[in-house]
């Protein structure tokens, strides 16, 4: 039997990302019959926890501090086989990891996360050259993006629906932290600015300022919660940061236009646009925010045909099967 470790974090500040993606291993471990054990912060991401609760996954907070020695201590605890790491804060730890009886996973984002293991896994869409670092499996691009049963579940219910007549249904979700609240009110102001009508569904936090409406427009602003995979196959236009949304839209199959926000999204939110898998939208935050987004939208709103091609693309590349893929990889590491 194979015991697996996870350990990931999420607050306000750096969202739910991490943990989303730890859910995905949980669920697909569980499958199998592994114990599971989750270390980490879950403030703001209530929803995981019940989640995490419900699968039957120990739950225990980390210490404090996460030196050199917590991670293997803890991997001794549980009896772990498997450590599985997707944190931004926590340097290399292989060999200590190793020595505990554990093989490394660990989740990276370019340089964001980067620390040498036995199985690494980079599961974006960009194909942007690796430094070799000792680590003997190397697993990069979409086929390895962890997504959770529900999002799987979502795409099965957007393959068998057809778009909405009258005004397009429009989601806007820039991730699940707390600090976005001024770029959310810049997207929904280029929103408003095409002209054109929709009804646009707000997931943020924070009480956007929402400007007032177009004649066929409307904005309904709520908080985060458990639905969002199921808002997405609802939608017949998205718009997203770069992050965990974009990997879920994309397998979800519902076209996309992304924001960036942060630099360690820089790299997927580029190669999601060269590759047609969404449209670009430009940085949300800067003296030129948002420069012609309202024309790229209307672009968009405009054009059901090029959305549903653009959202055909998507689904192809990502089929939302990586959590299996890659701890098949940590199996066959530590057999």
């Amino acid at each position: 039997m194979t015991r697996l470790l996870l350990r990931a974090d999420a607050s306000p500040t750096i969202g739910v990302g991490h943990v989303s993606r730890m859910v995905a291993f949980a669920e697909q471990a569980r499958t199998r019959g592994w114990p599971v054990t989750f270390s980490g912060t879950l403030t703001g991401a209530d929803w995981f926890a019940a989640r995490l609760k419900d699968l039957g996954v120990d739950v225990v907070p980390p210490t404090e501090v996460d030196d050199e020695r917590a991670l293997p201590a803890l991997a001794r605890a549980v009896a772990a086989d498997v450590v599985l790491v997707d944190h931004y804060g926590i340097g290399e730890q292989r060999a200590a990891v190793n020595a505990a009886g554990a093989v490394l996973v660990s989740l990276e984002s370019r340089t964001f996360g980067r620390r040498q293991a036995d199985v690494v896994v980079e599961s974006e869409l960009h194909d942007l050259p690796r430094p070799d670092d000792g680590s003997p499996v190397v697993l990069r691009g979409p086929r390895y993006a962890p997504l959770r049963e529900q999002v799987l579940r979502a795409r099965r219910q957007r393959a068998g629906s057809r778009e909405h007549p009258g005004a397009p249904r429009v989601v806007v979700v820039l991730g699940g932290g707390a600090v976005w609240r001024e770029e959310v009110t810049r997207v929904l102001r280029a929103l408003r600015d095409t002209g054109l009508a929709f009804d646009a569904d707000v997931v943020a936090h924070g009480d956007p300022d929402v400007p007032e409406p177009a004649p066929g427009q409307r904005f309904t602003v709520s908080t985060p919660d458990t639905h969002l995979p199921e808002r997405l196959a609802g939608a017949d236009l998205v718009v997203s940061a770069a992050g965990v949304t974009l990997l879920e839209a994309c397998c979800i199959g519902v076209p996309t236009a992304l924001v960036l926000l942060v630099d360690n999204q820089e790299a997927g939110y580029h190669a999601a646009v060269q590759k047609r898998l969404a449209v670009g939208l430009g940085w949300a935050r800067g003296d030129s925010a948002l420069d012609g987004a309202s024309a790229a939208l209307a672009g968009l709103l405009g054009d059901p045909d090029g959305r549903r091609r653009m959202a055909s693309e998507a689904a192809a590349a990502v089929d939302g099967l990586g959590a299996a893929r890659v701890l098949d990889a940590a199996v066959r590491v530590t057999t």
